[in-house]
């Protein structure tokens, strides 16, 4: 049956505009500066600007609705028929490319090395060695299927059956194995194992040096690896018939072993991380100072040619009409990005200064001992914006201070009241058990209960299965994972 009814409901719709802050809030510097490029790129509205350009920023706002709507040209240079044919065929090179570079910039751009990968380099040692030209041809699949790490994942007879139906090569494991065993015995050691025991075991048998240190070594690998993966040196001491010391030489041997051989190989091509603080927070004398990196967002201007465009009284022919169409909504969509930045830039600073009001002592001094309990939604209270926004402002963010520099999320932290009744942050907790386990006999190792007690003692009642959880955060295994000979 049908029946029409009368509802009110409320909805909440963001607009492209709010969207588009939304978006550059969570980016950090270097994401924001690929940004900005891609913004350039797509929109021939937007330009860079020269540095003398904003060094006067202050004195005249670039991008604002009102520098739109009231400024005029001084020349009559020019033209908009100047980029117009009167041929019907003519089509707008605006619609076709853009260059918004000048003659006299200064291009840097970092040269690509060109090197060989990994595979490459275990493809030409294996060329150097006594192989038949069909032995070659069935390791360069073996090679193609090691990974990054320098193992080989799949089993021999998974790769036969490949081979066979993929190549039309009749092959089978017994044909491989020997085919394999030469590519183990290329550099770097340990190269084309299966698992982590055999990657040990290459690398061992790799030393020239027999020693009765390496000797254990190996026998530890072969006959108790278990043993060795849980720590049970009891075990271990049964298996070898070693004592202590040469139980603790053995083990020291393993430890030095790559487990991922392949890392080593470097092709040269990967750029090293940048970590680039967004704020900086200057103090002198109990007074701070906040600044924003905005580097970037200084960088771009609306261009003048497509302003004059849309200033110019456009004349009434079709050709005219989408040129001037055009610069407008390039225009219109400039001006909503450099808006964005902007508010950007407001919130950025705006939270950031609620955060250093809220942790002042911290900032102070760099005692993480004095940090306060803080969460997302007391500085939403502080600066009226919504939960979400303060997430996505402290995303991925660094501070520089005079301590070091920060990542701005590790300044959250919940509140944890002691026996005493004051609140201090858990990290504070985290600290002490840290402290504790740096400082525990590795011979004997502190569980989580004895832990427990430890912390019960300095006046932190924390549950056991809360200093699991902290420890786990930590990084930090359990006692059995921890034990020393």
């Amino acid at each position: 049956m049908l029946k029409q009814t009368l509802q009110q409901k409320q909805q909440l719709k963001l607009t492209p505009q709010q969207m588009l802050v939304q978006k550059l809030l969570q980016m950090p510097v270097i994401s924001m500066e690929q940004r900005i490029k891609e913004e350039i790129e797509s929109n021939p509205a937007l330009e860079e600007a020269t540095e003398t350009e904003w060094d006067s920023k202050d004195e005249q706002e670039i991008g604002s609705d009102e520098d739109i709507d009231t400024r005029t040209s001084d020349s009559d240079e020019f033209d908009a028929t100047d980029f117009m044919e009167e041929s019907d065929e003519y089509v707008p090179a605006y619609k076709l490319s853009a260059n918004n570079t000048s003659s006299d910039e200064e291009r840097k751009e970092i040269p690509i090395v060109s090197t060989n990968s990994f595979q490459d380099s275990l493809s030409a040692q294996l060329s150097l060695r006594n192989l038949k030209d069909r032995q070659l041809m069935l390791a360069d699949y073996i090679i193609g299927n090691i990974d990054d790490d320098g193992y080989l994942r799949r089993d021999l007879y998974s790769i036969s059956n490949d081979i066979t139906f993929l190549q039309n090569i009749l092959t089978d494991e017994n044909e491989l194995t020997p085919i394999l065993e030469a590519i183990q015995a290329l550099d770097p050691p340990g190269v084309g194992a299966r698992n982590l025991q055999e990657c040990l075991l290459l690398q061992l048998k790799r030393k020239t040096e027999k020693s009765a240190c390496i000797r254990t070594a190996i026998e530890i690998l072969e006959k108790g690896f278990d043993e060795f993966s849980k720590k049970n040196y009891d075990k271990l001491k049964e298996i070898t018939h070693a004592d202590d010391k040469q139980l603790k030489e053995a083990i020291a041997e393993i430890t030095k072993l790559n487990p991922k051989p392949g890392q080593t190989y470097s092709d040269g091509t990967e750029n090293a991380g940048q970590m680039i603080p967004d704020f900086t927070v200057n103090s002198w004398s109990g007074k701070f100072e906040v600044l924003l990196n905005s580097r970037n967002s200084n960088k771009i201007r609306l261009s003048n040619i497509y302003e004059e465009m849309v200033d110019k009284k456009a004349p009434k022919d079709k050709l005219h009409k989408e040129a001037a169409s055009f610069a407008r909504q390039r225009i219109d969509a400039a001006k909503g990005f450099i808006d964005a930045l902007k508010q950007r830039e407001e919130t950025l600073l705006r939270v950031m200064n609620a955060i250093l009001d809220y942790q002042k002592e911290y900032f102070l001094e760099g005692d993480e001992a004095k940090l306060k309990p803080m969460l997302l939604k007391d500085i939403a209270k502080k600066t009226g914006y919504d939960i979400s926004t303060i997430s996505r402002v402290v995303s991925s963010k660094y501070v520089q201070t005079n301590f070091g520099t920060k990542l701005l999320k590790n300044l959250f932290s919940e509140a944890f009241q002691k026996e005493s009744g004051e609140e201090v942050s858990v990290k504070e907790v985290k600290n002490l058990l840290k402290e504790m386990i740096d400082a525990e006999d590795k011979k004997n190792p502190l569980n989580d209960e004895a832990i427990v007690e430890q912390l019960e003692e300095k006046g932190y009642k924390v549950a056991r299965r809360t200093v699991a959880k902290y420890r786990e955060q930590l990084g930090v295994p359990v006692a059995r994972m921890r034990k020393e000979i």
